[in-house]
């Protein structure tokens, strides 16, 4: 049997005394100083002439400290980032279990396409003429977000998935005041094991919210929905396959019972990636769906973003799209940007969109074709359910039953060792691996959320569930020292993260003169 000890030492279960270096290094991790701590006046790589006599354009204001620009050589800046760099986990460094988040991997054709000249150097301002190639792109990337999920508009222009949250609320919001019902409809039924997002954005919106309960498997009822369907009831916002990783088994009745009481369905589509060239969202009767270019489409994630959240949205709601949108007249592309004469909820920001996100996002479609897609989804699929299979004898799974591109575990199995869900995280970062989703969602207690996505083969699969497993052994054990002490073999220690949060140390302060 692989053990999670295989070609690597096996960390002692009591640690070897702590070994203080000169200089603060472990081995080749090497302590590394901020920034302006390697400041040195002179020391840079730019000899630049005198500022020329000039006078001050702001009168009687002047400058009261310098700029706090650094002075670095640049041997110092390059050693000073690649250790830095280092010290980073990241999908290109091992598998990335974040549940949720969707940390998958970015095929290396998608950044070359993104870094082709015309569409490397486009600018926002520049006239349609001139950006024709540009604005077909996301033509035909609109197209095929629209295909592959049914519906019959799509804006393209929302910067995230809770920027499209609200850009999807807000065309709900501009169908109910055509209707001469905006200020009775002024409630949306939000389950209670929604993404935080849905209940903030109905609120941002102007509209009360109202929990609704998920039965004993995790998922929503169409009875639970109906029971709280009243008149003022604008709409439902339901992510299907649900924050549990879960499909909605009763989604197709609980469109139909919403749309019955007047109300329009919003469906969260953070987890579309589950689904994707398998299930239309159009056809389960949802009426509009923000997609996360980067869980989907295998788009730049956080800090190699920018975010990218289009919104798609049925034939009810089409007519109330934000500007700007894309349209072909004859042979030309242009983007529209009235409201004038429209039905358009507006507009949600100052440009089109994000066009790097959508040169990847389309490359990523185009070259999958759509038996890829379906085998993408099939395969993120099938790799959460294998981490439950091998796991779960060992872990406790708090719904019973297959799961779909997420496999969720709680603390049960962790009771009376002493050892919580952050213990076990701290743990698994001294094996090689960043942790799973922790504490969420929070309706299962002590929530350990893994989704390893369809980027990950059995081996690399095999080696966490190795590590979950002896890990897992070595609780039961009642070696709880072995968790309150880790992580051991990073460049810091546990943090009083309690603290860091309520008390944060923003700026830095020279203490050395």
């Amino acid at each position: 049997m692989t053990t999670f000890t295989e070609n690597r030492p096996t960390a002692p279960a009591t640690p070897a005394p702590e070994h203080s270096s000169i200089l603060g290094h472990k081995g080749l991790m090497l302590e590394e100083a901020l920034l302006f701590e390697l400041h040195s006046e002179g020391a840079n790589g730019v000899d630049l002439p005198p500022a020329p006599a000039h006078t001050p354009r702001l009168g009687a204001v002047k400058p009261r400290t310098s700029l706090g620009l650094v002075d670095v050589s640049e041997p110092a800046v390059v050693r000073h980032y690649t250790r830095l760099s280092q010290k980073n986990y990241a999908i290109d460094s091992g598998l990335y279990p974040l549940g949720s988040c969707t940390m998958k991997h970015n095929p290396r054709l998608n950044e070359k396409m993104a870094r082709l000249p015309g569409l490397a150097d486009l600018h926002p301002l520049q006239p349609a003429a001139t950006a024709q190639g540009a604005l077909q792109l996301m033509d035909e990337l609109a197209h095929w977000l629209m295909t592959l999920t049914g519906m019959s508009a799509v804006a393209m222009s929302p910067a995230a998935g809770a920027h499209g949250e609200f850009c999807g609320m807000l065309a709900i919001k501009a169908a109910l005041r055509d209707r001469g019902e905006e200020a009775t409809r002024t409630k949306v039924l939000v389950p209670e094991s929604a993404h935080g997002t849905n209940p903030a954005t109905a609120a941002a919106l102007g509209f009360s919210v109202v929990p609704v309960k998920a039965g004993a498997d995790g998922r929503v009822t169409a009875q639970a929905v109906r029971e709280a369907l009243t008149p003022e009831v604008a709409a439902i916002m339901l992510t299907n396959p649900n924050t549990c990783g879960l499909f909605e088994r009763e989604i197709v009745e609980i469109a139909k019972v919403v749309h019955d009481a007047g109300g329009y369905f919003y469906c969260d589509g953070a987890n579309f990636n589950a689904i994707v060239g398998r299930v239309r969202p159009a056809d389960l009767g949802v009426d509009c769906m923000h997609i996360n270019l980067h869980k989907t489409f295998s788009t730049p994630h956080g800090g190699g973003g920018p975010g990218s959240g289009p919104v798609v949205l049925s034939e009810r709601l089409a007519a109330y799209a934000p500007v700007p949108f894309v349209r072909k007249t004859g042979e030309n592309y242009e983007l529209v940007e009235h409201t004038q004469g429209t039905k358009s909820c507006g507009r949600l920001k100052g440009f089109h969109g994000q066009m790097g996100m959508f040169i990847r996002a389309l490359s990523y479609i185009l070259s999958h074709g759509a038996d890829g897609l379906w085998q993408a989804s099939g395969d993120a699929v099938l790799n959460a359910n294998y981490i439950l299979a091998r796991c779960k004898d060992v872990m406790s799974a708090p719904y019973p039953g297959p799961c779909m591109h997420e496999a969720l575990f709680d603390d049960t199995f962790l009771k009376d060792t002493g050892v919580t869900t952050l213990d076990f995280a701290k743990a698994m970062i001294d094996e090689g691996f960043h942790p799973m989703t922790m504490y969420f969602p929070l309706v299962v207690h002590g929530a350990m959320l893994i989704e390893p996505t369809e980027s990950e083969s059995k081996r690399s699969l095999d080696g966490l569930i190795a590590v979950l497993r002896a890990l897992a052994a070595k609780a039961k054990s009642g070696d709880t020292t072995h968790f309150t002490g880790a992580p051991r073999y990073t460049p810091r220690l546990r943090l009083d993260e309690t603290r860091a949060a309520r008390q944060p140390i923003l700026r830095w302060t020279n203490t050395h003169g």
